[in-house]
């Protein structure tokens, strides 16, 4: 779903970048007066795990792929405004590091999968845990949630192809909409394995033990990610994501700016690059909410 160059207009790119600021400021903001300090490799460790993730095309049917977005997961695990600012900095390095998702439309690609997939994802799921309050009821919120999240970031993708003209509104809705409802079956059995699995070893203690001595847990975690992206991303699917087999089919490839990256080094630094960038914010989100509960 991430949106190359050329595929938005002047004013999609100006309107999604001013959402996308104001969005990822407030988020700044909230964890700033808000979250606590035992999230902080947390924020590194997620960030790491959903950049690797992103990367880890899976296939859906008719020669489509599709690949986690991770912001229903982060936002479930930390809270929204730790997703979004998760989720931002993992676009953010993927776009100037590994040529994902083009850097004119970077705003519009922060606004659909951070703000769109964390805010509203977390919204439903927090409201269909409440209404089933058991485990079972917990998990299948997160499926649900996560789903809602991929379709509603697919939504608002189409819109801004549409408001850019790049394709027709009619065309161009039920054509992503279609095919992200079947990648977002993919993300919702993902993130509730991942859910589950974190329920299993007892997740609701880990942040405390991790804040205590988060050396090993963090080292593991990382290692994992950085061979995942070195040895398994380079054999993920081959097959276009929903975005570009939806370009392809309306015909609109064409104006899509072409990269070409080495698939294993690139990922390898750049799941360092997210996974530094993050927990460094998160240091320097802290340190601030400590002073300012001393007044």
């Amino acid at each position: 779903m991430h949106i190359p160059d050329g595929f938005l207009d002047a004013k999609t790119v100006l309107v999604t970048a001013g959402l996308s600021a104001v969005g990822l400021g407030t988020a700044l903001r909230q964890a700033r007066l808000h979250m606590p300090r035992r999230s902080v490799p947390m924020m590194g460790l997620a960030a790491a795990f959903v950049f690797v993730a992103q990367m880890l095309n899976f296939p859906v049917a008719a020669g489509t792929s599709g690949h986690l977005v991770g912001a229903a997961l982060v936002a479930v695990l930390l809270g929204p405004a730790a997703a979004v600012i998760v989720i931002s900095a993992v676009l953010i390095v993927q776009c100037l590091l590994f040529a994902d998702g083009g850097l004119s439309a970077l705003g519009a690609n922060i606004f659909n999968m951070a703000l769109v997939g964390s805010v509203a994802g977390y919204a439903i799921y927090a409201v269909m845990h409440k209404v089933f309050p058991s485990p079972r009821g917990r998990l299948a919120a997160v499926a649900f949630s996560s789903w809602c999240a991929t379709v509603l970031a697919a939504v608002c993708c189409a819109g801004e192809l549409a408001w850019s003209g790049t394709v027709p509104w009619a065309a161009v809705l039920p054509a992503m909409t279609g095919v992200h409802m079947l990648i977002g079956l993919g993300e919702a059995v993902i993130t509730a394995m991942v859910i589950a699995a974190l329920d299993r070893i007892g997740f609701a203690e880990l942040p405390t033990g991790l804040a205590a001595r988060p050396g090993g847990f963090l080292v593991y975690g990382l290692l994992l990610a950085l061979g995942l992206a070195l040895f398994v991303a380079p054999f993920a699917s081959p097959w276009p994501d929903g975005l570009e087999k939806v370009a392809f089919m309306l015909g609109f490839a064409h104006k899509a700016a072409s990269h070409s990256t080495a698939v294993a080094w690139a990922g390898g630094l750049s799941t360092a690059a997210a996974f530094v960038c993050s927990w460094g914010l998160a240091g320097w989100l802290v340190p601030a909410q400590r002073a300012e509960g001393k007044r």
